[in-house]
């Protein structure tokens, strides 16, 4: 399935929030608009919307990634208040569902991982990642010309989620924590154990290895995203992941641009 470009558009990404404490990205055209999960209060989400120069009103869908609260928090109310489709997998909804309150039934809505599915403007191919959840998901954003792809919550990169990221032209990349500070940190035994695990989250120099080989394959922006207030900083991940590409030979800024997601409040706005 193909979409055609009818005209030029303008792809518009900005990551809203990014962290445990909550996480959202929006992405548009000309002429639609998506979040990717809705992870903190409505009134948050709206308010970073508004931060951005955008209508919340004028928001076509949520795409939910898996159903941990820092994910869905604010996907109910946000549906509710501007009528809005949530699209999820089957086992995501069952999982989720109890936690979001009532969704109008025709909001409700499936995608599985065999068959790409349209949202307006958009083409989006979900992809498997490896997370402690009940069918977490990645997702590749098509307009017709450009592609962006959203690699969060994942222990380990899969075959799949390689190739799907592959030449997408920028790409949201988890750098979660570092494993020293990781190491030495507070957290209890088990929930270092699940953060390493395959089932945990990214580490900045496996971030870094995967940002290497997706600017080999045509990445030319990645974003760090999701990372641990505890166990990582901002200028960590990002060092780490300049170190790993800069010594391959990629020169930042030239060949790709590189940043790093925040917390609290929305970052910088990329337009492709």
């Amino acid at each position: 399935m193909f979409l055609k470009r009818t005209r030029e558009q303008r792809l518009k990404f900005c990551s809203l929030y990014s962290g445990s404490s909550g996480n959202s990205l929006f992405v548009s055209n000309n002429n639609t608009r998506l979040l990717i999960d809705a992870g903190l209060s409505g009134k948050r989400i709206q308010s970073a919307l508004t931060a951005i120069e955008e209508n919340p009103a004028e928001i076509g869908a949520i795409i939910v990634t898996h159903e941990h609260s820092d994910h869905i928090h604010g996907v109910g109310v946000l549906s509710r208040r501007f009528d809005l489709p949530v699209y999820a997998n089957d086992k995501t909804w069952a999982a989720m569902e109890k936690d979001l309150g009532k969704i109008a039934p025709h909001n409700i809505k499936n995608f599985n991982f065999k068959q790409s599915f349209v949202i307006d403007d958009f083409e989006i191919e979900a992809f498997k990642t490896s997370h402690d959840a009940a069918d977490s998901s990645g997702f590749v954003i098509y307009d017709g010309k450009k592609r962006i792809g959203v690699a969060t919550d994942s222990g380990m990169i899969t075959p799949e989620m390689m190739t799907a990221l592959s030449g997408c032209e920028l790409v949201v990349l988890e750098s979660n924590h570092d494993v020293s500070m990781l190491e030495a940190g507070s957290y209890p035994f088990y929930l270092k154990q699940r953060i390493k695990s395959d089932f945990g989250h990214l580490s900045n120099e496996t971030a870094g290895d995967l940002a290497l080989e997706l600017v080999k394959k045509g990445t030319r922006s990645l974003v760090l995203a999701h990372l641990s207030q505890e166990n990582n900083y901002p200028l960590l991940a990002y060092e780490t992941t300049a170190r790993i590409l800069t010594q391959a030979g990629v020169a930042l800024e030239k060949d790709v641009a590189l940043c790093v997601a925040k917390r609290s409040c929305v970052s910088e706005t990329i337009n492709l």
